[in-house]
C-alpha cells in the first residue's frame, strides 16, 4: 500500500484505503476496522499525497510532515490527538517549527497526529510522495 492510496473523507473520521471505483463513487476500506463502504461521488475525498500544511514559506506536503514526526518520535506513535490544545501546539512546533500559526488550526494539528498514529499502528512507515518522473523523461 502506498500513501497515494490512503484517503481522508470529509465528514468521516479516520483514514481509508482505496479499493475500487463504483457507479456512485469509490469503495473504501477503513484502516482501523477493515469495514468497507461507498464514498459517494459528491463526498470530498482527498488522498494524503494531495494534502499539505501551511508554513511561513512554501506549503509542505503532509508526507514530509509525517516523515518529520517519524524522525522526531524515533518511529513510535506521536502525542495523542486528544491532548490539550497547548500540548498539541507545542508538540507540533517541535516537529515543524515553521508552521503558520495563523492558518494552521488546532483541528488540523489533531488530524495530523491522529492520522500519523493510525498509520504507525498499521505498520505504515514509508511516507513518500509518488515520483513525478516515474518512467518519464523530460527533454
Amino acid at each position: 500500500m502506498e500513501l497515494k492510496e490512503i484517503l481522508a473523507i470529509s465528514g468521516q473520521p479516520g483514514l481509508y484505503k482505496y479499493v475500487a471505483r463504483s457507479v456512485r463513487g469509490v469503495i473504501v476500506e477503513s484502516l482501523t476496522d477493515g469495514r468497507r463502504m461507498n464514498a459517494s461521488a459528491n463526498a470530498k475525498v482527498s488522498a494524503l499525497t494531495e494534502i499539505s500544511m501551511f508554513t511561513e514559506g512554501d506549503d509542505i506536503p503532509l508526507a514530509d510532515v509525517f516523515t518529520k514526526i517519524y524522525a522526531h518520535t524515533g518511529g513510535k506513535e506521536a502525542i495523542s490527538h486528544k491532548e490539550t490544545t497547548e500540548k498539541l501546539k507545542a508538540a507540533f512546533a517541535e516537529v515543524l517549527p515553521e508552521y503558520d500559526r495563523e492558518r494552521v488550526h488546532v483541528s488540523d494539528i489533531k488530524k495530523c497526529f491522529a492520522w500519523y498514529n493510525t498509520l504507525i499502528k498499521i505498520g505504515f512507515t514509508k511516507f513518500e510522495l509518488p515520483s513525478e518522473a516515474s518512467g518519464e523523461t523530460s527533454e
